[in-house]
C-alpha cells in the first residue's frame, strides 16, 4: 500500500462548506470503488489548495480509467465548487499496511476481513495479499455492498476480541454462524464476484470458540455436512475447505494448542 496526498488546488471563489463537501464526495467514491482504503482522509487547507492524506492499493489507484461511474461524476462536480482536478502525490509505502497481491489473475479468490485491516477483503488463493476490488469485476455500479460489508464485519470482530466485552456473544455467532445475517451477506457478495470475474470465491467462516475441542478437528462442513478437512492447512490458516459450498474454516482458535 501506499501514503498519498490529493491535492485540490482552488480555481474559482469557493468556501470551506462548498469544498468540503466536493472533495467528501469524490474521496468517498474512491473508497466504495477500493481505490482508496480506509475511511479517514484528513483534509488541511494550505493558502491555495486543500490536502487530503489517503492510503492506496497501489499507484496506479487513482487513474481515470479505474474510476466508477459516480467517481466520475464526482470529479465533474469539483469544478462547480471552484476545486481542480486533484494531483496526486504519492509520498511513498505505507509500513502499517499490507502489500497488494502480485500477480495479474488468480486460480482462486478469498472473501477474508479482520478487524485490524486496512485492505481489499477479497485476498489471492496463492498469496493471501489483498487483491485491489477496482480490478474486479462487480455486478454492481461498484464496490460499495462489499466495503459496507467488511465495516460491519470489522466493527463486530472488534468487539469479539476485546479483553473486557459487552455483546460478546452476539458478536460471536454473528461471525461463526453460517447462517446469520452478516455471514449469508458475505456468501451472497462472494457468490457474485465470482460470477462477475467467472474465478472460485471462497467464503472465509471465521471459527473462535467451540463446545466440543475433542471434535473440532473433524467437524464437517456446515453447508452440506461433508467432509472438509485438509491433509495441511491451507496458508497457514485454514484448517477446512469444501469446494461444493465455496467455504473456508479453521479449527475453533479456543481449541488450538498454542505454538
Amino acid at each position: 500500500m501506499y501514503l498519498a496526498e490529493l491535492q485540490f488546488k482552488v480555481i474559482a471563489d469557493t468556501d470551506f462548506t462548498s469544498a468540503e463537501s466536493a472533495i467528501r464526495r469524490y474521496i468517498e467514491t474512491l473508497i466504495f470503488n477500493g481505490q482508496v482504503l480506509g475511511r479517514e482522509f484528513p483534509t488541511a487547507w494550505q493558502q491555495d489548495s486543500f490536502n487530503s492524506r489517503i492510503v492506496l492499493p497501489d499507484e496506479q489507484a487513482l487513474q481515470q480509467k479505474h474510476h466508477s461511474d459516480k467517481g466520475l461524476d464526482a470529479l465533474q462536480q469539483l469544478a462547480p465548487a471552484g476545486l481542480a482536478y486533484p494531483q496526486v502525490h504519492i509520498l511513498g509505502m505505507d509500513l502499517m499496511s499490507q502489500h497488494t497481491d502480485p500477480c495479474h489473475s488468480a486460480d482462486f479468490y478469498i472473501l477474508y476481513s479482520r478487524f485490524n485491516d486496512t485492505c481489499s477483503p477479497v485476498r489471492c488463493g496463492e498469496h493471501f495479499a489483498p487483491v485491489p476490488l477496482y480490478l474486479l469485476n462487480t455486478e454492481a455500479a461498484d464496490h460499495e455492498k462489499l466495503i459496507r460489508w467488511q465495516l460491519q464485519y470489522q466493527a463486530l470482530d472488534e468487539i469479539q476480541m476485546q479483553q473486557t466485552r459487552v455483546l460478546v456473544k452476539s458478536a460471536e455467532r454473528s461471525l461463526q454462524q453460517l447462517n446469520s445475517r452478516l455471514n449469508k451477506q458475505g456468501r451472497q457478495l462472494a457468490r457474485q464476484l465470482e460470477r462477475a470475474n467467472n474465478t472460485a470465491v471462497y467464503y472465509a467462516l471465521y471459527s473462535g470458540s467451540s463446545n466440543n475441542c475433542e471434535k473440532e478437528p473433524d467437524k464437517p462442513c456446515p453447508g452440506c455436512g461433508g467432509n472438509w478437512r485438509l491433509k495441511q492447512p491451507l496458508q497457514q490458516l485454514f484448517d477446512f475447505k469444501c469446494d461444493n459450498c465455496r467455504l473456508l474454516g479453521n479449527i475453533a482458535w479456543d481449541c488450538q494448542s498454542p505454538s
